[in-house]
Protein backbone atom coordinates (compact mmCIF):
# COMPACT_ATOMS: atom_id res chain seq x y z
CA UNK A 1 0.00 0.00 0.00
CA UNK A 2 1.22 3.55 -0.55
CA UNK A 3 2.65 5.75 1.65
CA UNK A 4 0.10 8.56 2.94
CA UNK A 5 2.36 10.86 4.34
CA UNK A 6 6.17 11.41 2.96
CA UNK A 7 8.55 13.18 5.83
CA UNK A 8 11.29 12.31 7.82
CA UNK A 9 10.86 10.42 11.08
CA UNK A 10 9.99 12.19 14.22
CA UNK A 11 9.06 11.48 17.89
CA UNK A 12 5.92 9.69 16.55
CA UNK A 13 6.57 8.99 13.25
CA UNK A 14 8.94 6.08 12.00
CA UNK A 15 9.12 7.36 8.12
CA UNK A 16 5.72 5.25 7.35
CA UNK A 17 3.50 4.89 10.23
CA UNK A 18 2.14 7.18 13.13
CA UNK A 19 2.01 6.28 16.92
CA UNK A 20 2.36 7.41 20.00
CA UNK A 21 5.63 6.94 22.41
CA UNK A 22 4.81 5.07 25.30
CA UNK A 23 1.27 4.04 24.20
CA UNK A 24 -0.07 1.25 22.70
CA UNK A 25 -3.91 1.34 20.58
CA UNK A 26 -3.27 -1.69 18.42
CA UNK A 27 -5.30 -4.56 18.74
CA UNK A 28 -5.12 -8.26 17.02
CA UNK A 29 -7.69 -9.17 14.48
CA UNK A 30 -8.06 -12.18 17.08
CA UNK A 31 -8.86 -9.26 19.40
CA UNK A 32 -11.54 -7.92 17.51
CA UNK A 33 -12.70 -11.15 16.37
CA UNK A 34 -12.90 -12.19 20.20
CA UNK A 35 -14.78 -8.97 21.24
CA UNK A 36 -17.42 -9.09 18.37
CA UNK A 37 -18.24 -12.52 18.96
CA UNK A 38 -18.83 -12.66 22.61
CA UNK A 39 -22.51 -11.29 21.84
CA UNK A 40 -22.39 -8.57 24.87
CA UNK A 41 -23.43 -6.02 22.72
CA UNK A 42 -26.66 -4.48 24.39
CA UNK A 43 -28.96 -3.39 21.64
CA UNK A 44 -29.76 0.12 20.43
CA UNK A 45 -33.36 0.88 18.86
CA UNK A 46 -33.66 1.70 15.66
CA UNK A 47 -34.85 5.26 16.43
CA UNK A 48 -33.09 7.49 18.99
CA UNK A 49 -34.69 11.15 18.08
CA UNK A 50 -33.39 13.98 19.39
CA UNK A 51 -35.64 16.50 21.16
CA UNK A 52 -33.38 19.72 19.21
CA UNK A 53 -34.85 18.27 15.84
CA UNK A 54 -34.65 20.54 13.27
CA UNK A 55 -32.84 23.60 14.35
CA UNK A 56 -31.20 26.49 12.12
CA UNK A 57 -28.77 28.08 12.52
CA UNK A 58 -27.93 32.19 12.24
CA UNK A 59 -25.65 33.02 8.95
CA UNK A 60 -22.68 34.19 11.94
CA UNK A 61 -22.62 35.04 15.21
CA UNK A 62 -20.62 37.31 16.69
CA UNK A 63 -19.86 35.54 19.99
CA UNK A 64 -19.66 31.49 20.33
CA UNK A 65 -22.16 29.33 19.59
CA UNK A 66 -21.14 25.31 19.41
CA UNK A 67 -23.79 22.91 17.77
CA UNK A 68 -23.98 19.01 18.03
CA UNK A 69 -24.55 17.93 14.50
CA UNK A 70 -24.57 14.41 16.02
CA UNK A 71 -22.13 11.69 17.01
CA UNK A 72 -18.92 14.01 16.53
CA UNK A 73 -19.81 16.28 13.69
CA UNK A 74 -19.98 20.27 15.36
CA UNK A 75 -20.57 23.27 13.77
CA UNK A 76 -18.86 26.14 15.56
CA UNK A 77 -19.87 29.26 15.18
CA UNK A 78 -16.92 31.55 16.21
CA UNK A 79 -15.80 35.10 15.54
CA UNK A 80 -18.10 35.50 12.41
CA UNK A 81 -17.07 32.02 11.07
CA UNK A 82 -18.66 28.60 10.62
CA UNK A 83 -15.91 26.16 10.95
CA UNK A 84 -17.66 22.28 10.81
CA UNK A 85 -15.53 19.49 12.51
CA UNK A 86 -15.91 15.79 11.35
CA UNK A 87 -19.08 16.49 8.90
CA UNK A 88 -20.36 13.38 8.60
CA UNK A 89 -24.19 13.33 6.80
CA UNK A 90 -23.92 10.10 5.10
CA UNK A 91 -26.80 7.27 6.90
CA UNK A 92 -23.47 4.86 7.67
CA UNK A 93 -20.44 5.38 9.43
CA UNK A 94 -18.97 2.76 6.89
CA UNK A 95 -17.23 2.20 3.76
CA UNK A 96 -20.03 0.72 2.06
CA UNK A 97 -23.96 2.01 2.11
CA UNK A 98 -25.75 -1.18 2.86
CA UNK A 99 -23.58 -2.54 5.94
CA UNK A 100 -21.62 -0.89 8.83
CA UNK A 101 -23.43 1.28 11.84
CA UNK A 102 -26.08 2.98 10.76
CA UNK A 103 -27.52 6.27 12.30
CA UNK A 104 -30.48 5.78 14.25
CA UNK A 105 -30.82 9.92 14.55
CA UNK A 106 -31.17 12.72 11.40
CA UNK A 107 -28.26 15.23 11.49
CA UNK A 108 -29.41 17.45 13.98
CA UNK A 109 -28.92 20.60 11.33
CA UNK A 110 -29.64 19.06 7.50
CA UNK A 111 -27.05 19.98 5.36
CA UNK A 112 -29.49 22.16 3.09
CA UNK A 113 -29.65 24.35 6.10
CA UNK A 114 -26.03 25.30 7.38
CA UNK A 115 -24.56 28.81 6.95
CA UNK A 116 -22.09 29.77 4.88
CA UNK A 117 -18.72 27.22 5.96
CA UNK A 118 -15.63 28.61 6.09
CA UNK A 119 -13.31 25.75 6.88
CA UNK A 120 -13.75 21.83 7.87
CA UNK A 121 -11.58 20.09 10.27
CA UNK A 122 -10.60 16.55 10.28
CA UNK A 123 -9.71 14.89 13.49
CA UNK A 124 -8.43 11.76 11.65
CA UNK A 125 -9.50 9.20 9.20
CA UNK A 126 -11.98 6.97 11.09
CA UNK A 127 -15.44 6.68 9.23
CA UNK A 128 -17.58 8.19 11.88
CA UNK A 129 -14.95 11.15 11.28
CA UNK A 130 -14.41 11.35 7.82
CA UNK A 131 -17.00 10.75 5.46
CA UNK A 132 -15.77 11.54 1.94
CA UNK A 133 -19.15 11.92 0.71
CA UNK A 134 -20.09 15.20 2.92
CA UNK A 135 -16.62 16.61 2.62
CA UNK A 136 -17.04 16.31 -1.73
CA UNK A 137 -20.85 17.78 -1.27
CA UNK A 138 -19.80 20.68 1.22
CA UNK A 139 -17.06 21.36 -0.92
CA UNK A 140 -19.08 21.84 -3.67
CA UNK A 141 -21.58 23.59 -1.76
CA UNK A 142 -19.22 26.03 0.08
CA UNK A 143 -15.66 25.89 -1.11
CA UNK A 144 -14.35 25.81 2.62
CA UNK A 145 -10.79 25.55 4.14
CA UNK A 146 -10.01 21.77 4.39
CA UNK A 147 -7.73 21.11 7.24
CA UNK A 148 -6.25 17.69 9.03
CA UNK A 149 -3.73 16.05 10.43
CA UNK A 150 -0.54 14.60 8.38
CA UNK A 151 -1.57 12.05 5.57
CA UNK A 152 -5.17 12.55 5.83
CA UNK A 153 -4.62 14.94 2.29
CA UNK A 154 -4.09 11.58 0.81
CA UNK A 155 -7.08 10.13 1.30
CA UNK A 156 -9.68 12.79 1.31
CA UNK A 157 -8.12 13.91 -2.47
CA UNK A 158 -9.73 10.44 -3.47
CA UNK A 159 -13.51 12.12 -3.06
CA UNK A 160 -11.86 14.14 -6.12
CA UNK A 161 -13.46 17.28 -7.14
CA UNK A 162 -10.16 19.16 -6.61
CA UNK A 163 -10.71 19.45 -2.92
CA UNK A 164 -7.84 21.46 -1.44
CA UNK A 165 -6.47 20.16 1.69
CA UNK A 166 -4.40 21.75 4.41
CA UNK A 167 -2.42 19.44 6.88
CA UNK A 168 -0.49 19.62 10.21
CA UNK A 169 1.24 17.40 12.59
CA UNK A 170 1.09 17.85 16.47
CA UNK A 171 1.78 21.45 17.48
CA UNK A 172 1.65 22.83 14.67
CA UNK A 173 -0.90 25.58 13.29
CA UNK A 174 -2.75 27.98 10.70
CA UNK A 175 -4.88 31.12 10.92
CA UNK A 176 -8.23 31.51 10.62
CA UNK A 177 -9.70 34.66 10.61
CA UNK A 178 -8.31 36.21 13.82
CA UNK A 179 -8.03 32.90 15.39
CA UNK A 180 -5.09 30.47 15.92
CA UNK A 181 -5.83 27.07 14.97
CA UNK A 182 -3.38 24.30 16.10
CA UNK A 183 -3.51 20.51 16.02
CA UNK A 184 -2.67 18.50 19.38
CA UNK A 185 -2.42 14.51 20.20
CA UNK A 186 -5.14 12.31 20.88
CA UNK A 187 -4.38 8.62 22.39
CA UNK A 188 -5.39 7.36 19.34
CA UNK A 189 -5.40 5.21 16.19
CA UNK A 190 -6.09 5.71 12.36
CA UNK A 191 -7.18 3.44 9.61
CA UNK A 192 -9.46 3.13 6.34
CA UNK A 193 -8.72 -0.62 5.55
CA UNK A 194 -6.59 -3.68 6.82
CA UNK A 195 -3.52 -2.56 5.26
CA UNK A 196 -3.52 1.35 6.47
CA UNK A 197 -3.18 1.17 10.12
CA UNK A 198 -1.74 4.73 11.60
CA UNK A 199 -0.60 5.49 8.69
CA UNK A 200 -2.23 8.74 8.60
CA UNK A 201 -1.89 11.18 12.08
CA UNK A 202 -4.67 11.93 14.13
CA UNK A 203 -5.37 14.77 16.50
CA UNK A 204 -7.39 17.41 18.37
CA UNK A 205 -8.00 21.22 17.75
CA UNK A 206 -7.40 23.76 19.67
CA UNK A 207 -8.87 27.38 18.39
CA UNK A 208 -7.18 30.31 20.48
CA UNK A 209 -8.06 33.83 20.63
CA UNK A 210 -8.13 35.69 23.48
CA UNK A 211 -10.65 33.02 24.51
CA UNK A 212 -9.84 29.48 24.02
CA UNK A 213 -11.68 26.43 22.75
CA UNK A 214 -10.44 22.51 23.08
CA UNK A 215 -11.92 19.92 21.03
CA UNK A 216 -10.73 16.37 21.66
CA UNK A 217 -10.99 14.54 18.73
CA UNK A 218 -10.94 10.98 19.58
CA UNK A 219 -9.19 9.94 22.61
CA UNK A 220 -8.93 7.44 25.59
CA UNK A 221 -7.38 9.04 28.69
CA UNK A 222 -4.18 7.35 29.24
CA UNK A 223 -2.32 9.37 32.45
CA UNK A 224 -4.34 12.49 31.44
CA UNK A 225 -0.77 14.00 30.62
CA UNK A 226 -2.23 15.28 27.17
CA UNK A 227 -5.08 17.03 28.59
CA UNK A 228 -2.95 18.53 31.41
CA UNK A 229 -0.63 19.98 28.47
CA UNK A 230 -3.78 21.75 27.13
CA UNK A 231 -4.20 23.99 30.04
CA UNK A 232 0.02 23.86 30.72
CA UNK A 233 0.52 25.27 26.64
CA UNK A 234 -2.53 27.37 25.42
CA UNK A 235 -4.44 28.32 28.85
CA UNK A 236 -7.27 26.83 30.77
CA UNK A 237 -10.11 26.13 27.51
CA UNK A 238 -13.22 28.05 27.87
CA UNK A 239 -14.87 25.33 26.35
CA UNK A 240 -13.51 21.74 26.01
CA UNK A 241 -15.38 19.48 23.92
CA UNK A 242 -14.97 15.63 25.36
CA UNK A 243 -15.85 12.43 24.13
CA UNK A 244 -17.83 10.74 26.57
CA UNK A 245 -19.02 7.49 24.51
CA UNK A 246 -17.83 4.10 22.53
CA UNK A 247 -16.00 2.68 25.63
CA UNK A 248 -17.43 -0.65 26.14
CA UNK A 249 -15.30 -3.42 26.60
CA UNK A 250 -12.96 -1.67 28.35
CA UNK A 251 -10.53 -4.17 27.48
CA UNK A 252 -10.56 -3.39 24.12
CA UNK A 253 -11.42 0.48 23.92
CA UNK A 254 -9.76 1.79 27.37
CA UNK A 255 -6.39 2.93 25.45
CA UNK A 256 -8.41 4.59 22.49
CA UNK A 257 -11.94 5.78 23.80
CA UNK A 258 -12.67 7.90 27.46
CA UNK A 259 -15.80 6.99 29.49
CA UNK A 260 -17.67 9.29 30.94
CA UNK A 261 -15.53 9.05 34.73
CA UNK A 262 -12.57 9.54 32.86
CA UNK A 263 -14.09 12.73 30.32
CA UNK A 264 -14.91 14.42 34.08
CA UNK A 265 -11.24 14.12 35.29
CA UNK A 266 -10.34 14.92 31.15
CA UNK A 267 -12.26 18.66 32.07
CA UNK A 268 -10.33 18.87 35.69
CA UNK A 269 -6.64 17.90 34.22
CA UNK A 270 -7.19 20.97 31.33
CA UNK A 271 -9.35 23.27 33.62
CA UNK A 272 -12.08 23.78 31.26
CA UNK A 273 -14.57 26.21 32.68
CA UNK A 274 -17.18 24.69 30.22
CA UNK A 275 -17.33 21.06 28.62
CA UNK A 276 -19.27 19.99 25.75
CA UNK A 277 -19.59 15.72 25.92
CA UNK A 278 -20.43 14.07 22.23
CA UNK A 279 -19.76 10.41 20.15
CA UNK A 280 -22.41 8.88 21.93
CA UNK A 281 -25.79 8.20 20.52
CA UNK A 282 -26.28 8.06 17.26
CA UNK A 283 -23.90 5.30 15.54
CA UNK A 284 -23.09 2.13 17.78
CA UNK A 285 -19.72 1.38 17.63
CA UNK A 286 -19.23 -0.46 20.99
CA UNK A 287 -21.45 -2.71 23.61
CA UNK A 288 -23.03 0.03 25.94
CA UNK A 289 -26.53 0.78 26.65
CA UNK A 290 -27.49 3.75 24.46
CA UNK A 291 -27.84 6.15 27.04
CA UNK A 292 -25.27 5.00 29.51
CA UNK A 293 -22.77 7.48 28.75
CA UNK A 294 -25.56 10.34 29.80
CA UNK A 295 -26.51 8.72 32.92
CA UNK A 296 -22.73 7.69 33.77
CA UNK A 297 -21.79 11.38 33.02
CA UNK A 298 -24.20 12.43 35.90
CA UNK A 299 -23.16 10.14 38.43
CA UNK A 300 -19.56 11.15 37.33
CA UNK A 301 -20.37 14.63 37.91
CA UNK A 302 -21.68 14.44 41.33
CA UNK A 303 -19.10 12.23 42.79
CA UNK A 304 -16.96 14.73 41.54
CA UNK A 305 -19.08 17.46 42.94
CA UNK A 306 -19.49 19.61 39.61
CA UNK A 307 -22.80 20.08 38.76
CA UNK A 308 -23.95 19.16 35.69
CA UNK A 309 -24.69 22.73 33.73
CA UNK A 310 -20.88 22.35 33.43
CA UNK A 311 -20.51 19.63 31.69
CA UNK A 312 -23.93 17.61 29.45
CA UNK A 313 -24.45 15.39 27.36
CA UNK A 314 -25.06 17.19 23.92
CA UNK A 315 -27.96 15.90 21.47
CA UNK A 316 -28.19 16.02 17.86
CA UNK A 317 -29.63 19.83 16.62
CA UNK A 318 -28.53 21.22 20.39
CA UNK A 319 -26.58 24.34 20.72
CA UNK A 320 -24.36 25.80 23.50
CA UNK A 321 -24.17 30.01 23.46
CA UNK A 322 -21.55 32.12 24.99
CA UNK A 323 -22.37 35.91 23.89
CA UNK A 324 -19.18 37.96 24.29
CA UNK A 325 -15.73 35.93 22.43
CA UNK A 326 -12.97 38.91 22.30
CA UNK A 327 -10.28 39.09 19.71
Amino acid sequence: MRRYHVGPPSEHFDGSRFFIPGHDTDRSLRDVLRWRFRGERTPWPAIFPSPFADQKPSNRENGLRIWLIGHASFLLQIANLNILIDPVFSDRASPLQFAGPKRINPPGIALADLPPIDAILITHNHYDHLDLASVARLWVMHHPRVIAPLGNDAIIHRAGRGIGVETLDWGESVLLGALRLYLVPALHWSARSLGDRRKALWGGFVLAGDRVVYHAGDTGYGDGAHFRAIRETYGAPDVALLPIGAYSPRWIMRNQHMNPEEAVRALGDCGAGQGLGYHWGTFQLTDEAITEPIEWLTTALTAAGIEPERFPAMWPGQSWYLSHWNL
